[in-house]
């Protein structure tokens, strides 16, 4: 009996016992190699020797806590703003580093907080932020709140912070059964001037829930935020450096935001490192004060060195043209394969993360708290036993793809096949419960 507390969404759920990977494979204990099909923690795939060599370099340096300077975590700084926001020094500040995405967005919420006066924070329909202190509270998708679920039980402790939720942005690659609304984005989020007056901040990020902003979303929110005098944090922990195609989604709109966060592919897959970028103006509420919290293993010499290796790896090997030039790809298939299964209700995604939603139970009633595990996690069980890993977001109908950005056209192809054959699983349900439906 393993001493090991698992995590999982399903009570007695189990996973697959990888033993070892390379490139876009996990090796498994029962002597099969699968694709990689859904890892946003793992921008370059597993074992790059790039990043490999980087960490054996930096293993034999010394263990410097926060409080400290050291001449590896002022490098990594400033290849961040050297690679990822060359274009952007007209209102970006300054990095500090941390652990995690949950830390790095908890960071930013309480700073927010203290910049404001106010306590309350907003957030968009079904996001989902962390599971630490404040991104735990703005994390609104119910199964997701660090609580306890087991079939019939649902505990979940309780909020810190009066949490207000915006309307999320609208519009999806394929749609089943809605046309696309014709009401902007701006007119769709005029009414929430109240709650966003009352908030220290209102956080956004680009993907969860299988919600892809745009720039009119972003930008009439940007818009609305800074008429309330209310932060605007661009959660950027799946999408920054990479998986949007370009260094950060949020320059597909014109506006800038408060602040940053970062984590998950910021140290290539091969250190756990996260971090917050300040802009101009934020930066000029710290001059002359100490911003009160520290922490020992913040920017810690290995994490440094992981991301200045994945920087430079993500220039030399030009991957975010890779990433664009993919898209278009997963784009093309995810419409065929969408139009080919009726149990496909929408498909939206950018760069290289996809969201394939399901026809099923509305997403704000899952709570994990079932024993039998979910359609979306049945169709990815079908997919790991025909060699692909097909991520879910823990809702009962969502699958989503996020390979490694280093991932070849072909073995793309086979993924999106994989999933195109077990999708049939879906419709099979689908088709009988729209018959039981019928009567």
């Amino acid at each position: 009996m393993s001493r090991l507390l698992r995590t999982g969404l399903n009570a007695g759920s189990a996973a697959p016992l990888v033993v070892g990977g390379e490139g876009v494979y996990f090796h498994l204990s029962d002597g099969r190699r699968v694709l990689d099909g859904s890892n946003t923690g793992g921008p370059l795939g597993h074992g790059h020797p790039r990043m490999a060599a980087a960490l054996r370099e930096a293993a034999s340096l010394p263990m410097v806590s926060e409080g400290w300077n050291w001449r590896g975590r002022d490098a990594a700084a400033e290849r961040l703003f050297e690679v990822g926001l060359s274009e952007e020094t007209h209102w970006a500040g300054a990095v500090r580093f941390c652990l995690s995405g949950s830390e790095a967005n908890d960071l930013a919420l309480s700073l927010s907080q203290a910049i404001t006066g106010r306590k309350a924070i907003a957030t968009r329909e079904r996001a989902y932020h962390g599971l630490v202190g404040l991104s735990r509270d703005v994390t609104v998708q119910p199964h997701w709140h660090g609580g306890l679920a087991a079939p019939g039980v649902t505990k979940v402790p309780p909020p810190g912070a009066q949490v207000h939720v915006l309307p999320a942005p609208d519009g999806a690659l394929y749609l089943a059964d809605a046309a696309p609304s014709q009401v902007s984005a701006a007119e769709r989020l005029a009414g929430e001037a109240g709650k966003l007056s009352q908030s220290a901040a209102v956080i956004v990020d680009y993907t969860q829930g299988g919600f892809y902003h745009d720039a009119a979303y972003q930008d009439a929110m940007a818009d609305l935020a800074r008429s309330c005098g209310t932060l605007w944090i661009a959660d950027e922990v799946v999408t920054g450096l990479g998986r949007a195609g370009r260094h950060f989604a949020f320059t597909g709109g014109a506006s800038r935001p408060d602040i940053v966060t970062l984590g998950k592919g910021l140290g290539g897959g091969m250190a756990p490192v996260a971090a917050i970028i300040l802009s101009k103006d934020v930066l000029a509420e710290l001059d002359g004060k100490s911003w009160q919290n520290y922490g020992t293993l913040r920017g810690h010499p290995m994490a440094m060195a992981a991301v200045s290796a994945y920087l430079d790896i993500l220039v030399e090997e030009d991957l975010l043209a890779r990433v664009a030039a993919l898209e278009t790809l997963f784009a093309r298939r995810l419409r065929e394969i969408a139009a080919r299964h009726p149990s496909v209700a929408r498909v939206a995604g950018q760069g290289l993360h996809w969201t394939i939603e399901l026809f099923g139970p509305d997403w704000r009633d899952w709570r994990a708290d079932t024993a039998e595990p979910p359609i979306a996690s049945r169709v990815a069980a079908g997919a790991l036993a025909q060699g692909a890993v097909i991520g879910t977001s823990g809702e009962q109908v969502s699958l989503f793809l996020a390979p490694p950005l280093i991932i070849a056209e072909q073995e793309a192809e086979t993924l999106l096949g994989i999933l195109d054959e077990n999708l049939f699983l879906a419709d099979r349900e689908h088709n009988t419960a729209m018959e039981g439906a019928r009567g």
